[in-house]
């Protein structure tokens, strides 16, 4: 609810937030929505940061409040996880905090990359990508994405919900360099002709229609902030399953 009044969640988005958290808080507890908090607190006081310089960028797919789709892109891995972890199992627990890792990585990433001072080159091709676009990485966004996946992990094994500091913390930046290599190939990715910008919108800012330049169109940012949640969460898990003296 406060999420709502103060603008940071649309009201689809408060719904899909409540349903969240409400799912977290009955499978662990204060220690999971501590968890929780740990990547979506740091990451509402960032999205505050240099607000007007991202509000001017014309490369983004979605801009200001965050809606429904974009919760449950990125908290409905962890909220699965925290249900499959009910019964006490290592695998999802370090999963459930992994997932929650690859979202703050990705969002820390995002939201301090795109005020990086040098431009943004493709993780895959290594050319200058437009700033905000999916697939572009700075080296002050990816140590932001290193940072995120350690302090949700570090989070973590304090509250003890998964004493797997190392595998949490590397499954969430292995998701964020699974989201950035999606974001960078099937991601879809469109083009205005009025204002010839690339732009990861049907319809961009400027009123215009766009078409489709590459990637799956029905592949989203939030489809990809999905599967890269999910794969982060996995990522922690194996890690943790087939090395656990290590981890």
């Amino acid at each position: 609810m406060t999420a709502w009044r103060t603008r940071v969640l649309s009201p689809t988005g408060a719904i899909a937030a409540f349903f969240v958290g409400s799912i977290i808080f009955g499978a662990g507890g204060w220690p999971f929505v501590l968890t929780l908090f740990a990547f979506f607190v740091p990451a509402v006081l960032l999205s505050r940061i240099g607000l007007a310089h991202k509000r001017a960028l014309q490369t983004l797919g979605k801009e200001g409040v965050r809606d429904g789709a974009q919760v449950l892109a990125n908290g409905g891995v962890a909220a699965l996880c925290a249900l499959l972890a009910i019964a006490g199992s290592q695998f999802w627990l370090a999963a459930f905090a992994a997932a929650l890792a690859t979202a703050a990585a990705d969002t820390f990433g995002t939201e301090i990359g795109t005020l990086s001072p040098s431009p943004p080159h493709s993780i895959l091709t290594g050319k200058t990508v437009g700033t905000g676009l999916s697939g572009g990485i700075t080296l002050l966004g990816t140590l932001a994405e290193i940072a995120g996946a350690f302090l949700v992990a570090g989070v973590a094994r304090i509250a003890h919900v998964s004493p797997a500091f190392f595998a949490v913390a590397i499954g969430g930046v292995a998701g964020a360099c699974i989201d950035s290599l999606l974001g960078a190939s099937a991601q879809a990715l469109r083009y205005c002709g009025g204002c010839n910008l690339f732009c990861e919108s049907e319809r961009h800012r400027c009123g215009a229609d766009t078409r489709l330049v590459r990637g799956l169109p029905w592949l989203t940012n939030d489809g990809v902030n999905f599967l890269a949640t999910l794969g982060g969460a996995l990522t922690a898990g194996a890690l943790l399953f087939y090395f656990p003296n290590f981890f």
